[in-house]
């Protein structure tokens, strides 16, 4: 694989968002249609970058917080990841430009950031 920088990728949205209440409005043909064309886009967005994917990733499931409190469920905002590899930072943001998960998904946006060596490892 590459030695350049990696790069996670946070792909947000809220089930309480305007976009997800239009979404979730549309008539359950027209939302399937945009279902459709919306992964066949991100397929498309996959084969594109393909290159600079270092992980595909995937949707995320509910969340448990643990904490000194125990273990509770929780809600957020994160619903899938991405490991891209790319020269900088705005290079690897610059790949999520227009993604479908916004695009044409009710998604409300992708957050790209470093993955940065843990001090002291290896």
């Amino acid at each position: 694989m590459t030695d350049q920088p990696k790069f996670l990728a946070v792909f947000l949205g809220s089930p309480d968002s305007p976009a997800m209440a239009r979404w979730n409005a549309l008539a359950e043909d027209e939302r399937n249609r945009r279902q459709q064309a919306g992964m066949a886009a991100w397929h498309g967005w996959v084969e594109r970058h393909q290159a600079s994917i270092v992980v595909m990733g995937g949707p995320l499931g509910s969340t448990l917080r643990v904490s000194t409190m125990g273990v509770t469920p929780t809600h957020n905002a994160l619903s899938a990841f991405t490991i891209v590899a790319a020269d900088t930072q705005e290079t690897a943001a610059a790949l999520f430009e227009d993604h479908p998960h916004f695009a044409i998904f009710p998604g409300d946006a992708v957050e790209v950031m470093p993955i940065r060596p843990v001090p002291g490892a290896g």
